[in-house]
């Protein structure tokens, strides 16, 4: 009897700890990709199999927005759960090793730094760009492993990586030039920052693969070097950001597509796709996936003129206040956990860290409300209702503004112009401005954005439009974008 009861304990024990082992998070996140550009969103030209897999596992979300439309601002909302207006985040920090304020600030938890309590173990790879100052480091956010570069972007081919140390300071630094003859040439720090040897840690390291394999390789290796414990990976690809760079290896997929930008763009997609295959195929073979919640997204829209990206029906790109600035390629996969199927209501990219606090029970500070939510209960139709009213978006440098609720957005532009309405229901591509047939509705969207912006905070840092010249333009005297149309 004692053994039976000592066996009925131990057979209690599995199943509790089985419901309640806190789930991995993968993370994977491109830059600049096209809403159209993924073949879970209609893409003919540029396969993309493995990416699939997630949408085909899980949940394709055909409303899922980032909080900015251009990069920096947009990964600051990510990594904290919070719309980044309400700290000063609403411009790409320029590269300043020097400016510990440049960058996330430190009142600020990252999602690491909330995992961290509940015991996970947080590894990022790739693109940093929330602060190129040390203190920023995301080995001082609350990860454990880095291996990537500090700034916006990168170049792809180890024999570009010239310069070892990535603390640049100033404003000019020569760059060595092996294209060259190993000749340097005077550049922006900007500029030099794409150039920097990849950083293990804190210290610099050389790569000898094309960077997007190299970063494909470290995941693989977190993945199975944290198998045994919780653990959160945020693998986030510089790619298909410029500069457009692909070895032949990934150019060979692409012969039926004629246009350089375009075909270059596409292999550096392809490459990504075999980085994501990698990364499912690891989790399957450790026997993760089903322990496993992996979410593929964008930071922002494509540029299209810029990179050959392609948003498809959503109007504008990158940087854009319409729909193709920052609705992007959204899906997330849980084995076993969720259904596979599409969701068709609004999700953002701030959900990531509400869906996994509340699954790992991080407690969040009541003065840092988390703006995300959890996804699960809406996936698993255990809840009613949808996850978010609202989507916001506020540009200050441009003085641009839009709310989305339900099917209806209001877009509010610099002061004077005229407000704009759109029913995304019925007017994907925003062509047919509703404004003058529901001045009520104007109304009440624009009190809506009122109320949200009303908890806003200015910039708290210069961006990368802030030039040199444009500060001595602006200096003793008022700059135009202290001023808001939306008043």
């Amino acid at each position: 009897m004692k053994k039976l009861v000592l066996l009925f304990g131990l057979i209690i024990s599995i199943v509790v700890n089985a419901q309640t082992k806190k789930p991995n998070l993968i993370v994977i996140m491109t830059d600049d990709l096209g809403y159209n550009d993924v073949g879970f969103n209609g893409c003919k030209d540029i396969a993309t199999p493995n990416i699939d897999r997630i949408a085909n596992n899980g949940v394709k979300f055909t409303n899922g927005y980032t909080s900015y439309s251009v990069c920096g601002p947009s990964r600051a909302g990510f990594i904290t759960g919070r719309y980044q207006q309400r700290f000063g985040f609403e411009r790409n920090p320029q590269y300043k090793s020097d400016d510990p304020n440049m960058g996330l600030p430190k009142e600020e938890k990252t999602i690491a730094e909330h995992l961290k309590t509940v015991g996970y173990t947080s590894g990022v790879i790739g693109k940093w760009h929330l602060g190129a100052h040390s203190s920023n480091h995301p080995l001082n956010r609350g990860f454990s492993e880095f291996y990537g570069h500090l700034g916006g972007g990168h170049n792809y081919f180890p024999e570009n990586l010239v310069i070892k140390d990535s603390y640049l300071t100033g404003d000019y630094v020569q760059i060595p030039s092996e294209e060259e003859g190993g000749k340097s040439w005077k550049g922006s720090i900007e500029m030099a920052s794409y150039r920097t040897w990849i950083m293990r840690n804190h210290k610099p390291v050389q790569t000898s693969k094309y960077l997007t394999d190299e970063f494909s390789d470290e995941a693989v290796s977190f993945v199975e070097r944290n198998k045994d414990q919780p653990f959160f990976l945020f693998l986030s690809y510089n790619a298909p950001h410029s500069p457009l760079q692909a070895p032949e290896k990934y150019l060979n997929r692409f012969q039926n597509i004629k246009n350089k930008k375009r075909k270059t763009y596409a292999a550096m997609i392809s490459a990504v796709d075999d980085g994501v295959g990698q990364i499912l195929d690891t989790l399957e073979k450790l026997k993760l996936d089903e322990n496993t919640i992996v979410v593929f997204l964008s930071d922002n829209g494509g540029p299209e003129t810029k990179n050959g990206s392609d948003n498809g029906l959503l109007r504008e790109g990158k940087s854009s206040i319409y729909e193709g600035g920052f609705r992007v390629p959204f899906a997330m996969q849980w084995k076993g956990s969720i259904k596979s199927g599409v969701y068709d209501h609004p999700v953002s990219s701030l959900d990531i860290l509400g869906t996994i606090s509340s699954l790992s029970n991080v407690q969040v500070s009541n003065e840092k409300q988390l703006d995300g939510v959890n996804l699960m209960p809406y996936l698993r139709v255990t809840k009613k209702g949808v996850p978010h009213q609202n989507i916001y978006l506020r540009k200050f440098d441009q003085d641009l503004h839009t709310v989305r609720d339900g099917p209806l957005k209001l877009i509010v532009k610099w002061k004077g112009s005229k407000k704009e309405l759109y029913n995304l229901d019925q007017d994907i591509s925003e062509k047919n401005d509703l404004a003058n047939q529901f001045p009520e509705e104007v109304k009440r969207l624009h009190g809506i954005l009122k109320k949200w912006e009303s908890e806003l905070v200015e910039p708290t840092f210069l961006g990368l439009i802030h030039t040199a010249a444009w500060v001595k333009k602006s200096k003793n005297k008022k700059s135009k974008t202290n001023k808001s149309s939306l008043n």
